[in-house]
């Protein structure tokens, strides 16, 4: 059972970490950080309207929140209208255990960009430092093949940021807050998408 300094200890960390990740947020309502969000979805309502859809990757964590962002296209979000087609590439753990184990583990996204994406497609890297060489490889491999390249990273200079048509750079440096920072963008570009779609539909 916690001591009374251990819980007062506890309840300083909770305070410290709701606080930060707060102030990201509320970072990201600036101009340029909606901006950033509504060119986003923008480009993958165009993309969608067009008979395109969306591949989304990224690693550990960021391949979970991959998994969110296909699943809210896929399904719905908040309103009901037609399944949008979106695939998470980590999705299949025997793709990317064979495509790791063949080729390079550097190849998990680039190769089923290279099977499955099409000229117009959406690529949306997930990638916290910005840095990972799987997504930046997957990056080069989709704008090679014409698809619209998005990423989503952390504060600083990265080579994702210079390997992708769009990029928002959640401010911040920590892993977590960047992964809270742009699942809120993922979840208002998720929004914007589908109003756009069903207004078209």
């Amino acid at each position: 059972m916690a001591t009374s300094t251990e819980r007062l200890e506890a309840q300083d960390v909770g305070r410290r970490r709701f606080g930060e990740s707060a102030d990201v947020k509320r970072r990201l309502a600036e101009p340029e950080y909606v901006d950033t969000t509504v060119r986003i979805a923008d480009a993958i309502a165009g993309a969608l309207r067009a008979g395109g859809k969306v591949l989304v990757f990224g690693n550990g964590g960021s391949a979970a929140d991959a998994q969110h962002i296909a699943a809210e296209l896929l399904g719905r979000y908040m309103l009901e209208r037609r399944s949008l087609p979106a695939i998470a590439l980590a999705d299949s753990s025997a793709a990317v255990t064979a495509i790791g184990n063949d080729y390079a583990y550097e190849d998990v996204f680039a190769r089923p960009i290279e099977g499955l994406g099409a000229p117009g497609d959406v690529a949306l890297g997930l990638s916290t430092s910005g840095s990972s060489p799987n997504v930046i490889r997957a990056m080069e491999t989709a704008a090679a093949k014409g698809l619209v390249t998005i990423g989503m990273t952390g504060d600083g200079d990265c080579p994702l940021r210079d390997a992708v048509d769009i990029c928002l750079s959640v401010p911040s440096t920590e892993t977590p807050r960047i992964q809270e920072g742009y699942m809120l963008a993922a979840h208002t570009v998720c929004e914007l998408v589908e109003a756009e779609i069903s207004r078209v539909q």
